[in-house]
């Protein structure tokens, strides 16, 4: 027999498992808090439910069918999982932590692979998959917190996938994240190397998760070198997209730069994307390049990252520079490609 999965449903679906096997409203309520609330790994741990109960529901139902695969630890506390779902597809999803913060974030995979090619992302040499299905996405931040023990409190769509061409999945997604994992709509953010008309179609809704862009260049010839996707979108109509959405939504943006040494880090790279960016409600988070086995690009040099910063600050946009996480163990920016996909 064929199990019902319980992790992915909403308290209306649970409501409807629970009528069909002659049970309350009030059962549906109590494995809702047990799934989203305590990360329940078993119907043993949930207590409030009588053993008979838990034992009937358990020959027709299981919490989830997605197992861990691989999982590594960081020497900085980053954990990156390697998931297996009932396909045999993997995608990867890492919890990162950060000194004398509260805050615990989940970077979640949209996709198993990623079309989009960008020359400094790992995951692109795994080309496209499939789409990740709504629970599947959920079940990441699950597995994370039934394996931990903690809570997430902030989620990133910025593992593997380009988010915004699995749009729909994501945005119910993001919906159960809000509604039913109670993670405020400002701590989910979506990262997108610039779909436009799925941007516009963001603009259109009621709520916005976050928005950022991974530009990663001031020009289009730049950007067309590192992103292909620059050749069916390109830099200026992606400008029009971006302050069109400002309007919109009146929400400030995230402009994601990745600066590789030689190539996108030099001052007048600096000076071009100050400029690109004046009259955007934008900050600008730099990230320093994860090498990885799939290119022969380098990290920029210390000063060179610092003099890029300060020439953006001059221009009254807040900057920062993103922490490295993990990557020791390829769960940093980048890095993500299922690289122990096949070595267990």
């Amino acid at each position: 027999m064929i199990k019902q999965i319980l992790s992915g449903m909403s308290l209306d679906d649970l409501t409807a498992f629970t009528d069909s096997i002659d049970e309350s409203k009030y059962r549906a309520k109590q494995l809702h808090n047990w799934i989203y609330l305590k990360s329940a790994s078993s119907f043993d741990e949930m207590t409030d439910i009588s053993k008979k109960t838990r034992e009937k529901i358990a020959q027709i139902a299981q919490i989830t069918d997605v197992k861990i695969k691989h999982k590594q630890i960081s020497k900085d506390g980053t954990v990156k999982y390697l998931l297996e779902y009932p396909d045999g597809n993997c995608a990867e999803t890492v919890l990162m932590r950060f000194d004398n913060r509260a805050n615990l974030t989940a970077c979640v995979s949209s996709q198993v692979g990623c079309a989009c090619n960008c020359k400094f992302c790992a995951t692109a040499k795994l080309g496209f998959i499939r789409n990740l299905a709504p629970r599947e996405i959920i079940e990441q931040v699950l597995t994370i917190q039934r394996d931990t023990g903690l809570k997430v409190t902030n989620i990133v769509f910025m593992g593997q996938g380009e988010p915004l061409l699995n749009l729909d999945n994501v945005l119910k997604a993001i919906e159960i994240f809000n509604r039913d994992f109670v993670i405020g709509i400002r701590r989910l953010t979506v990262s997108t190397c610039g779909i436009i008309p799925q941007i516009n179609k963001l603009a259109e809704m009621d709520f916005q998760p976050t928005l950022a862009i991974s530009l990663h260049a001031p020009n289009h010839e730049l950007r067309r070198e590192l992103m292909p996707i620059e050749n069916k979108y390109p830099l200026s109509e992606l400008m029009t997209a971006l302050k069109n959405y400002v309007s919109d939504t009146g929400r400030r943006i995230t402009i994601e730069y990745t600066l590789i040494k030689g190539f996108n880090d030099t001052v007048s790279c600096a000076k071009e994307l100050a400029k690109l960016l004046i009259g955007l409600k934008a900050n600008i988070n730099l990230i320093i390049y994860n090498p990885n086995e799939k290119d022969s690009f380098e990290k920029p040099d210390k000063e060179s990252v610092q003099k890029f910063k300060y020439i953006l600050e001059q221009s009254g946009k807040k900057v920062t520079i993103r922490l490295e996480r993990g990557s020791d163990i390829d769960a940093a920016c980048g890095q993500l490609s299922n690289k122990m996909r096949d070595k267990q």
